[in-house]
């Protein structure tokens, strides 16, 4: 049930115009807890966790702390790993590889499996083409006596850039609910690294001005090649070729955090041809000082229902944050992009913060927020201020989504939705002596909007290119109903993020350009790297808000990074 002391926010937001309603459907168990989980086919989504005692079993009878999840069955199978994968960060690099970075030191605990420590992991996965999961590429490749990274890294942020590379952020060589001088990893790396940067790290000084909130950082990569990074209140534009701070924008106003374990959420919103001006949504945290301690943060404090923006060019930048709010206050909270390019957000609570139970008065409870928020809320974000924000048509989940858990896009179009564990063991319904708040969730559910639940008419892809290069057309052999011929057309490149702890790293979409002739659409790939990094993707059709199913496809030539630079360069005002 949503508890009603939230809801006096409600009249501060008005509602956006009539949208798709959505549902909630259950289905299936997860086997693992999927606190990462990504997109990895149309059949197929790769779900980390930590070597709990859970009930998916590896064929030797060990519980499972990786496996697959099969669309079409709604089951699970289980993966071998050797590293302890928790808390870690990753996305796909530019020939398709899935690659995981950093990870928890060893869980010495007695039945939850053999990881090693995973800190500085680096797991590979695919290019997996089997719809089934099985065969070639369709397992964990480590070895970590040779492939690991520089440093150990707990809580980074990974991105992929435009050599196709992965740019690594940050972190912390140990569990802790605040970043410490002591223990922090104020740095930067890549993977694979960069000639010349081999065994080495680069100091940011922005990393380590924005502790002790700076663990898992918000990042993304600008259509200029520079990366935002958002940690605690602050954010720096840091340009990777010259390894300088560009700039340091404004603070996020009114003593807002976003960074753990104050965890609000950030976004980069579509990038529209032809000047791809990027702008950057932050939203939910708490206006709590840095230096509370943890005896004096409560799970009832009473997290930040402000939400900002900020487009990063000159002229964006000297305007500053433009500020609404949310309809409740959010803590923990994730985005998932549509390829309309609204933002769906979802999962968390209205209070509190993130983390394992280390607040003054997260005894009684067995966790660090209470008041989970089971109603999501749609961000419409090409509509003017004030219009933005609804929950008319959003549904209200009976599982609570709280800590360590998860979302993310389908090819098919809807949203699935797992795990949350608060707490550092197992803990179920059916066992939980001392009556906990928010038992450890395997059930699995997935969030539809109408036109797929009601199987109503849609845009179908018939064909699609396997592989575009930069600025090439493509053609698509699409079916448009008559009844959505009329609405505008849309085609959208999608990276779906690695998702874990409410952050979705690396989520991004492109509008493409693109003609439509009879049943033929003729489309233009991103320009270059900077605008959308070499790798896979996803391309939907939408039509009049309403999207087919998606189909994959590689940008660019396919090959190992560090690539070359591809494509062509654009005139753009991105900072």
């Amino acid at each position: 049930m949503r508890s009603t002391k939230f809801l006096s926010l409600l009249p501060f937001v008005r509602l956006a115009m009539a949208q798709n309603t959505w549902s909630f459907v259950q289905d299936g168990n997860s086997g693992i807890i999927p606190l990462e989980l990504i997109t990895i086919s149309p059949t197929l989504a790769l779900m980390y966790d930590r070597p709990y005692t859970n009930p998916l079993k590896l064929p030797n009878g060990e519980p499972a702390w990786a496996g697959l999840w099969h669309f079409d069955t709604n089951t699970a199978t289980p993966l071998e790993i050797k590293t302890n994968s928790f808390c870690a960060s990753g996305g796909f690099i530019s020939n398709g590889t899935h690659v995981a970075v950093g990870g928890q030191p060893v869980d010495d605990i007695p039945g939850w499996g053999n990881a090693t420590d995973g800190r500085m992991g680096v797991r590979l996965f695919g290019p997996c083409t089997s719809a089934s999961g099985t065969g070639p590429g369709c397992t964990v490749f480590e070895d970590p006596d040779t492939l690991r990274l520089v440093v150990t890294r707990w809580y980074p942020t990974a991105l992929r850039i435009a050599d196709g590379s992965l740019f690594i952020i940050g972190g912390s060589d140990i569990l802790t609910t605040f970043n410490g001088a002591d223990i922090a990893q104020n740095n930067y790396e890549f993977f694979p690294p960069r000639k010349g940067e081999e065994g080495t790290v680069r100091p940011s000084k922005f990393l380590e001005d924005t502790l002790p909130a700076n663990l898992f950082p918000r990042g993304m990569v600008l259509p200029s090649g520079n990366v935002l990074i958002i940690a605690n209140n602050q954010s720096v534009i840091y340009d990777i070729e010259s390894n300088t701070e560009l700039m340091r924008l404004p603070e996020i106003p009114n003593g807002v955090r976003i960074g753990v374990p104050f965890d609000g959420f950030a976004q980069l919103l579509p990038l529209s041809p032809p000047l791809y001006e990027p702008t950057v949504l932050a939203c939910g945290g708490s206006n709590k000082p840095d230096t509370i301690t943890l005896e004096e943060m409560s799970v009832n404090d009473v997290a930040s229902a402000q939400c900002q923006r900020i487009t990063l060019t000159a002229a964006g930048v000297a305007a500053g944050w433009e500020i609404d709010h949310l309809p409740q206050p959010r803590v923990m909270a994730e985005t998932v992009i549509l390829p309309s390019g609204d933002i769906y957000i979802l999962n968390g609570a209205h209070s509190g913060y993130s983390g394992y139970p280390s607040v003054g008065d997260s005894g009684a409870t067995g966790t660090n927020a209470a008041n989970p928020a089971t109603q999501g809320i749609m961000y419409k974000s090409t509509l003017p201020l004030g219009q933005r924000i609804t929950q008319v048509g959003i549904p209200t989940s009976p599982i609570p989504r709280m800590y360590h858990s998860a979302a993310t896009f389908t090819a098919k179009g809807n949203i699935m939705v797992a795990a949350s564990n608060p707490h550092p063991f197992v803990l179920t319904a059916d066992n939980n002596p001392n009556n906990l708040s928010f038992p450890s969730e395997y059930r699995v559910e997935y969030l539809s909007p109408d036109f797929i639940t009601n199987n109503s008419p849609r845009p179908v892809i018939s064909k699609s290119p396997s592989q575009l290069a930069f600025n090439a057309q493509g053609t698509i052999t699409v079916t448009i109903p008559a009844s959505l011929a009329a609405g505008e057309l849309q085609v959208s490149l999608m990276d779906m993020g690695f998702i874990t702890h409410g952050w979705h790293a690396g989520s991004r979409l492109v509008f493409l350009e693109h003609t439509l002739s009879g049943n033929t659409l003729t489309i233009t790939a991103p320009p270059n790297g900077n605008i959308y990094a070499p790798g896979p993707g996803w391309i939907y059709v939408v039509a009049d808000g309403v999207w087919s199913e998606g189909v994959q496809i590689m940008i660019g030539d396919g090959g190992n990074p560090p690539r070359p630079a591809q494509g062509v360069p654009v005139s753009i005002t991105s900072l």
